[in-house]
């Protein structure tokens, strides 16, 4: 059986067992059961991404109705913050700038949804982080060992707040309000970091690469340091710190020949079976394949 048919397999007998079960058990424990389930699945590898996209829609619509019923469940909450986030990169923002060439009226209404995608995982995201630090998402000096000591169970919804909002604070540059949010987004890169910077294989020394790369008065220099950091810690199995580094730095500098040997290296990974990074890497590869070709345009 395929890993997508099981999983759609677990959600139907995790359904199947609420409606056998409710009447003879208290509501929470089984919307808690649910919500485990959800969350789990939200943590299976895929590496079809179509296959993702036409599943992703049902899973965060579900999960989101869950979690209203039981608004404390930090596993849950980092899966569909991590959902959202996948799902607005992969397919909203992506398709956004694929077709803005062609009609920039439908690319910016793209935009648009994909902030307000972003504006939902971040929500989720700081609802876990609040879970597991109180009062310390909104705090601009919280002690960095609070999150130290407690280990790398702690660090994804710190990875997944500053990210989620990161996103969102680069699709609405022209509101105050929400660009005055990057110092928290960097500060919570920064946090987790600090607390274990091999996390992920580079995902997060290459977030906080983007974020200096792109924020105002960034240094481009610390940014090269910090995505080849990134590249070493993938071992070679991660697409994104390449493709990171092809338009956060190589780009910019006006480097053509380093962008396109990044993106083809990139292009040149190839993922093992039931890989964990396998629709991760197949997002930023096709985003790769996409970059190559507008390479004439952009320089």
């Amino acid at each position: 059986m395929s890993p997508c048919r099981r999983n759609s397999l677990s959600i139907f007998v995790a359904l199947l067992l609420v409606t056998l079960l409710s009447a003879c058990s208290p509501r929470q424990m089984v919307i808690g059961g649910m919500a485990d389930e959800l969350a789990a699945q939200g943590q299976a590898s895929e590496g079809d991404l179509d296959l993702a996209r036409e599943a992703s829609a049902f899973y965060l619509k579900l999960s989101e109705s869950v979690l209203r019923s039981d608004p404390g469940h930090r596993r849950l909450a980092e899966s569909v913050a991590a959902g959202f986030t996948q799902y607005t990169y992969a397919f909203v923002a992506f398709e956004a700038d694929r077709i803005e060439a062609r009609d920039a009226k439908a690319a910016e209404r793209l935009r648009q949804r994909a902030a307000q995608l972003y504006r939902r995982a971040h929500r989720h995201a700081l609802a876990a982080l609040e879970k597991e630090l109180p009062r310390f998402a909104g705090r601009s000096d919280a002690p960095q060992g609070r999150l130290a000591n407690r280990g790398r169970p702690r660090i994804p919804p710190c990875l997944l707040g500053s990210g989620g909002l990161g996103r969102w604070i680069s699709l609405a540059r022209d509101d105050p309000e929400v660009v005055a949010d990057l110092p928290q987004a960097v500060r919570l890169a920064r946090l987790a970091w600090e607390a274990d910077p091999e996390w992920g294989q580079g995902a997060l020394t290459g977030l906080l690469a983007t974020f200096e790369a792109s924020r105002p008065g960034g240094s481009q220099a610390q940014a090269l340091v910090w995505f080849d950091r990134a590249i070493a810690q993938s071992g070679g199995r991660s697409v994104g710190p390449l493709v990171g580094k092809a338009e956060g730095y190589a780009q910019p500098a006006g480097d053509r020949a380093l962008f396109e040997s990044l993106l083809k290296q990139a292009l040149a990974i190839r993922d093992g079976e039931d890989s964990p990074q396998a629709l991760q890497n197949e997002v930023m590869r096709r985003r790769a394949a996409w970059l190559l070709e507008q390479a004439p345009d952009l320089f």
